[in-house]
């Protein structure tokens, strides 16, 4: 029988139901041989606990169900129990991250500082779990705190005085260029950390590639080797913001 996704993530939400009174717990436990000890319970919060776990490790690359499964000690099974799918626990990580962002007040005066700070915290979030914002592409987002990002994103822009349609479509393009910016830096680091991948090339290595080609087939190349490779990844990162909000008008009237 299918599980319906929509259930468990309704399921989350919802109030916990009440708790007996540390008195009624008492005597219930009165007379009563001490328990043995129990394992932990698998909650929602230890397999995204464990999934970030895998994913700081040893990559985006290497998670999966049997894999969080391991770390908590037990089956697949008990995690189905809890999640539905791959695609569900990418949302609750991706979640687990959102929440973690720090939202300001819409400020009409300061609303492009306000959303680079707001993607830049996204960025770093991203960069600490390598290739986690893979799941942040192409998915809808279904989690609260994702939401709750969105909504935060969505009011800035607003506040700028960007129209609704406008606004929302600014909003996609600049989360899917800073999940993008996060996954390139996440799988550059990757590859470093193995000594056999030469074709890794530091900053120097690529201005002497580019200055060493054919002047008459890369002219221009050859020319501005050092401009083409200059600047910092944030450096770069802040620029290609600054182009999609520069796109960005406020609505006439």
């Amino acid at each position: 029988m299918s599980v319906d996704p929509r259930r468990h993530r309704a399921a989350r939400h919802a109030q916990p139901a009440a708790q007996p009174t540390a008195e009624a717990a008492a005597g219930a436990a009165a007379g009563a041989a001490a328990p043995a000890p129990r394992k932990q319970p698998i909650t929602v919060e230890r397999i995204t606990d464990a999934a970030l776990e895998v994913v700081a490790a040893e990559g985006y690359d290497a998670l999966t169900i049997r894999r969080v499964a391991a770390v908590l000690g037990t089956g697949p099974s008990s995690l189905y129990a809890h999640i539905v799918n791959k695609d569900d626990l990418d949302d609750l990580l991706i979640g687990r991250l959102h929440a973690e962002v720090v939202l300001p007040a819409p400020d009409p005066a300061a609303w492009r500082e306000q959303l680079i700070g707001v993607y830049g915290q996204l960025r770093d979030l991203y960069l600490r779990y390598p290739g986690v914002s893979r799941a942040a592409l192409a998915a809808v987002p279904t989690n609260l705190e994702t939401l709750r990002v969105g909504e935060g994103i969505l009011a800035i822009l607003l506040a700028g005085g960007i129209d609704p349609r406008t606004a929302g479509w600014a909003r996609d393009a600049l989360s899917l260029y800073v999940a993008g910016y996060a996954l390139e830096q996440s799988l550059v680091r990757q590859r470093r950390r193995h000594p056999d991948q030469e074709w890794v090339l530091s900053h120097d290595e690529v201005v002497d590639r580019f200055a060493a080609l054919p002047a008459e087939n890369f002219p221009h190349t050859r020319r501005h080797a050092a401009e083409l490779a200059s600047g910092t990844g944030p450096d770069r990162f802040a620029f290609a913001l600054g182009l999609l909000l520069d796109g960005l008008r406020p609505a006439a009237g």
